[in-house]
């Protein structure tokens, strides 16, 4: 039976409301830790891990291109089987432009434009722009499971076009991240940036205003920021998640993986992921939305 547009916004709300409840519980991280229900688990979950460290806070993960590209692509880098995707979705996907203090941002919505049980947001790299962060097909499907994911679950999911990686693209993002949490007024906020894009998240890490909206920040084959500890960010000790490609040729892991390891002996709320043998795009198609985003939402 096909549904309307008012009982869509219905079950919305409905799925918005329970999914705050679980993330604001008074019973803890437990409840949370479960907040979005299963999607395609058994084709994006499954990864082997091949060592853990501080606790289980750090972890490397397989990864074999032939496998997790070759085998799983229809065309390889391009277009992904058929039954990694749900195109569904789709009907709640819009795109936008925004007009954010005198900044027009171009995004690309899927989810509630209001009353969002949580947002989440995606920066893309050097020469990308909105379309990266809502293709269905490419990287292996993620960002189609991401938009599941998210909009599933009562939340809102946003892929804007970052135009530059220096102050204007931050400001840019501090006035999605201020619209954001006006639309959807005390609920999670999270920053995932990926590549070049990481700088947009250490800026952000910095403003103290987006700091107080933000729940936690996932950081993709990101550039390392050494003063980090500086931030606004850090010192309100918001969940961090790094993931990584061993081989990236373009940003070090091993750089990133220094600042890790400081946070962890500090005790900060961090996380690694080392994709073994990956490369710059590896995290983008093998990372774990949905632990990553409940490991956030449940601290």
């Amino acid at each position: 039976m096909r549904m309307s547009t008012s009982h869509c916004s219905i079950i919305t709300a409905i799925a918005a409301f329970f999914l705050s409840a679980a993330v604001l519980s008074p019973d803890g991280p437990a409840q949370a830790a479960d907040a979005l229900a299963p999607f395609k688990d058994d084709l994006f979950s499954k990864q082997t891990v091949l060592q853990t460290s501080d606790n289980g806070a750090f972890e490397v993960i397989d990864y074999d291109e032939m496998r997790d590209i070759n085998g799983r692509d229809q065309i390889p880098q391009k277009r992904v089987q058929q039954k990694y995707v749900a195109l569904g979705i789709r009907k709640a996907q819009a795109d936008e432009t925004l007009s954010l203090d005198g900044i027009k941002l171009d995004v690309t919505r899927v989810g509630p434009v209001g009353n969002a049980a949580f947002t989440v947001i995606f920066i893309h790299g050097r020469d990308g722009d909105r379309r990266l962060g809502a293709n269905d097909y490419s990287f292996g499907g993620n960002f189609n499971r991401l938009k599941n994911l998210v909009a599933g679950n009562g939340g809102v999911y946003y892929s804007p076009t970052v135009k530059s990686f220096d102050s204007s693209g931050v400001a840019a993002i501090v006035g999605l991240i201020r619209y954001a949490s006006a639309q959807s007024p005390g609920r999670p906020i999270i920053l995932s940036c990926a590549s070049m894009g990481s700088q947009v998240c250490w800026g952000i890490a910095r403003d103290s205003d987006s700091v107080k909206r933000l729940k936690g920040m996932l950081i993709m084959s990101g550039v390392t920021d050494p003063d980090f500890i500086k931030s606004a960010f850090y010192k309100a000790k918001l969940p961090l998640w790094f993931a990584h490609g061993s081989r990236d040729p373009v940003y070090a892991a091993s750089d990133q993986q220094a600042l890790f390891e400081s946070l962890h002996k500090a005790k900060y709320p961090a996380r690694f992921t080392l994709f073994q043998t990956g490369n710059h795009g590896t995290p983008i198609r093998m990372i774990d939305w949905r632990r990553v985003v409940n490991w956030i939402l449940a601290r």
